[in-house]
């Protein structure tokens, strides 16, 4: 009896190994079939097609749905990766609408298809898709929602996406339910009343990306947010030396040649400056003079966002 059960169980290794092999040969072939029919002979005028997407590739994935979802998450992020790389300077992942990603929302709508419960791709969706396409954005999400109504986080992204459209009441509403999911934090409720009352504010934009920052665990998404708090915070600064700057006007009639010339008002801020006595941004970079010395603008090096 033994024998005829080690038998069956040899036999069931043998047909787990052969679906397997067939799984991977199922990603191989959907790997080739997209990139044989797309044509790119010059990558500047290339026209990008994907023809295997949703239910079809999940026919296609022999049941082997969780490594298919992990390939066309990993599509996802070597494309948009090769198009980061062909500027000649940083874009923060929340501003890649120039890049004409019109293949990204598919990617992660395929991998999301494959396995709802994958959650990255909604978060990657709702970060990136907004400059690119915001009703593809919020579709993700509310797929996501739909799959996993267990998690608050993805009403937080959903709330996210309608507040960079300038939604506020649909974006208040979405955190008052993202609320009510069991386990979300008292934070989630206060998020609610902040778009009500002050949606537009820099108040409410500090809240929002200082919890991405603290909640997210994907690196490029943290560094973004960090990267947003800093661009805040030189506001704030830029709006500061603003003041400074009417001031010395209003007093002598003119505008300032240099840095150097305000250093009485200047002595009243916190800031840092450098050996020319120039006021240094969050990162360190030196604040420019412009417009004849009657406004200030970031340094052209400097690494926080200009928009």
């Amino acid at each position: 009896m033994s024998e005829v059960i080690k038998e069956r169980s040899y036999k069931n290794d043998i047909r787990l190994g052969v679906f397997i092999v067939l799984g991977f040969a199922a990603i191989v072939l959907l790997s080739r079939t997209i990139d044989a029919r797309r044509s790119a002979p010059d990558q500047s005028i290339e026209e990008e097609k994907l023809y295997v997407t949703g239910n079809t590739a999940k026919r296609m994935s022999l049941g082997f749905n969780g490594l298919a979802a992990d390939w066309y998450w990993m599509r996802s992020l070597q494309y948009v990766g090769r198009k980061v790389l062909s500027l000649e300077s940083d874009v923060p992942l929340d501003d890649l609408g120039s890049l004409n990603l019109k293949l990204l929302a598919p990617l992660l709508d395929t991998a999301t298809t494959l396995d709802p419960a994958f959650v990255e791709p909604y978060e990657y969706a709702a970060i990136v898709l907004p400059a690119v396409d915001v009703d593809a954005a919020i579709r993700l999400a509310q797929k996501g929602i739909a799959a996993n109504p267990g998690s608050w986080r993805l009403h937080y992204h959903l709330g996210y996406i309608y507040w960079q459209r300038g939604d506020f009441l649909k974006a208040a509403e979405t955190f008052r339910t993202g609320s009510e999911v069991p386990g979300a934090p008292p934070w989630m409720r206060a998020m609610e009343a902040k778009m009500t009352a002050q949606g537009g504010s820099r108040t409410t934009a500090r809240e929002i990306y200082r919890r991405m920052l603290d909640g997210s665990d994907d690196p490029k998404v943290k560094d973004m947010a960090a990267l947003r708090l800093l661009q805040l915070d030189s506001l704030d600064q830029r709006d500061a030396l603003r003041k400074v700057l009417a001031a010395y006007k209003e007093l002598r009639h003119e505008c300032p040649g240099s840095w150097t010339a305000l250093a009485p008002g200047l002595q009243s801020l916190r800031f840092s400056f450098d050996r020319q006595g120039s006021p240094l941004d969050p990162t360190g970079s030196p604040y420019t003079l412009v417009k004849d010395g009657c406004d200030v603008d970031l340094d052209p090096k400097s690494p926080i966002p200009t928009k």
